[in-house]
């Protein structure tokens, strides 16, 4: 098994088992990103009380909604992506190598290469996810109305109790698929991957970052005496602040590509938007630069918290991937008894 399709397996459980622990921080985060009603903006709510007013309005599982595309899009997504960095990885190493012999550089991948390797393989990512993020974007927008108890039934018009209690129609994946389709054809499934391209600079600035900090780290364990490994809370606080660096610097295109994707039902055409470009425009026109960082103290620890998690179960997993490899070659060179 090659060391690209370790890391991308590994790289896929990290991301499962990441989104399953913090997906109804990201469902929220989706909602506070996507809010355009400015009454509802006037009073503001915070993560925690936000998550108890869907549980209360809408059911446990809004929290949940889109889960099942968002998995298949977490494993595709990082198993994609971890595939691809290791790829163009080992060639940047062997290409610093090959400098190295040259008389060129020390033999190691600079900051600048781990960051175009990062792009490269944060590219080649997006175009074959965005459609499948897309779909879990809108699911995780989809709201459910909640029946009128029999106090709030007193306080309103036979027509409104009527309305407010008709079930919504089912909303699932291929709904979801037939409605993106509707409204834009095949290429409506990559709505919003311009702004999702240019964010392949989060995971750039990530790993860049990531990389920098286990390779100084590793450095200073090699240096002393004792053990030279690095813990798995160490790769996990490492992780945690790649991913807030990262989080922080590139948030603001993070909004615009949920705006986007967004299933597009207000009649206020201040909220209709035609590209990235109209979208930033109108954004910072009706709303300021605070509609650019909507939600950010919960996308914050979500992805932070996320991102540790990946780092340390994707490391684990290699780990015990190649001492499983390791044995079984070992086993096999063993002479057999007689």
């Amino acid at each position: 098994m090659s060391d690209a399709l370790i890391n991308g397996l590994a790289g896929a459980g990290g991301g499962i088992i990441a989104q399953l622990i913090t997906y109804p921080l990201q469902t929220v985060n989706t909602r506070q990103q996507t809010e355009r009603d400015p009454k509802k903006e006037k009073r503001k709510v915070g993560t925690l009380e936000q998550m108890c007013q869907v549980v209360k309005h809408e059911g446990w599982e809004r929290l949940y909604g889109g889960l099942a595309p968002s998995l298949v899009g977490t494993a595709t997504s990082q198993g994609v992506y971890y595939y691809f960095y290791q790829i163009f990885r080992n060639k940047a190493e062997s290409t610093a190598l090959e400098r190295k012999r040259n008389g060129i550089g020390d033999g190691s991948v600079g900051m600048l290469s781990s960051l175009v390797v990062a792009a490269l393989a944060g590219c080649v990512n997006v175009l074959l996810t965005n459609p499948i993020w897309l779909v879990v974007t809108r699911m995780q927008t989809h709201t459910k109305k909640s029946q009128p108890n029999r106090k709030d039934a007193d306080s309103l018009s036979s027509e409104d109790v009527i309305l407010t209690a008709m079930e919504p129609p089912p909303f699932g994946t291929s709904h979801v698929i037939q409605e993106v389709y509707g409204e834009g054809g095949v290429l409506g499934f990559w709505r919003g991957v311009f702004p999702t391209m240019i964010m392949v600079s989060n995971p750039s600035i990530q790993f860049m970052l990531y990389e920098t900090l286990l390779k100084k780290l590793k450095k200073r364990r090699s240096s002393s005496k004792g053990n030279n490994g690095v813990t798995a809370y160490e790769i996990f606080l490492l992780g945690a602040l790649a991913k807030l660096g990262a989080t922080v610097v590139t948030y603001p295109l993070l909004v615009v590509k949920s705006r986007l994707q967004a299933k597009q039902i207000t009649v206020d055409k201040r909220q209709q938007y035609r590209g990235t470009l109209d979208a930033i425009m109108k954004m910072i026109r009706y709303e300021g630069f605070y509609g650019f960082y909507k939600g950010m103290s919960t996308k914050i620890v979500q992805s932070v918290l996320a991102a540790a998690v990946l780092f340390m179960v994707k490391e684990e997993l290699v780990k015990g991937s190649r001492w499983l490899l390791t044995r079984g070659v070992v086993d096999s060179v063993k002479p057999k008894p007689r």
